[in-house]
């Protein structure tokens, strides 16, 4: 097990992370790989399978992947240490990254090498990313404060 998140490490950590995805090379799925334990997972490899098959084929996803690069390996090493170290904050990872990643799983009805097709998908798994990760919590917020307002 440990063996296997060295090697995800030491590919992600690779100076030139727009050549790791540019080429279709694992450059690794840093928190997910650790959070479901192993790079073979079904969530790891639904992950592998929009890079490579959708988002790749296409310029507007490469760019995005670049963008997205350089943003995901500035943390996802540290974040990915932490979850092999403590496995409540392990869970914790898997429990909070489960539902975008099944969001995501829109992006496989993409057609590949279209780009209006990428982009219109990547849009609605954006579109979807958002709803669960901020509009959700916003409404759960405000319906529970408005429930205490009542009590109070």
């Amino acid at each position: 097990d440990d063996d296997t998140m060295t090697d995800v490490d030491d590919t992600a950590m690779t100076d030139d992370k727009s050549s790791v995805t540019s080429t279709g090379d694992d450059g690794g799925c840093l928190i997910a790989t650790a959070a479901y334990g192993s790079e073979l997972s079904s969530q790891v490899q639904l992950l592998r399978e929009i890079r490579n098959d959708s988002l790749l084929s296409t310029g507007v996803g490469t760019s995005f992947m670049d963008g997205f690069n350089q943003v995901y390996y500035s943390f996802s090493p540290a974040i990915a240490d932490l979850q092999r170290e403590n496995m409540v904050f392990k869970d914790v990872v898997r429990t909070v990254i489960t539902p975008g990643i099944y969001a995501l799983n829109i992006m496989t009805f993409a057609e590949p090498g279209s780009e209006i097709s990428i982009l219109a998908f990547g849009l609605i798994s954006i579109a979807m990313v958002v709803g669960i990760y901020l509009i959700v919590p916003v409404i759960a917020i405000y319906a529970v404060g408005k429930k205490i307002k009542q009590y109070v």
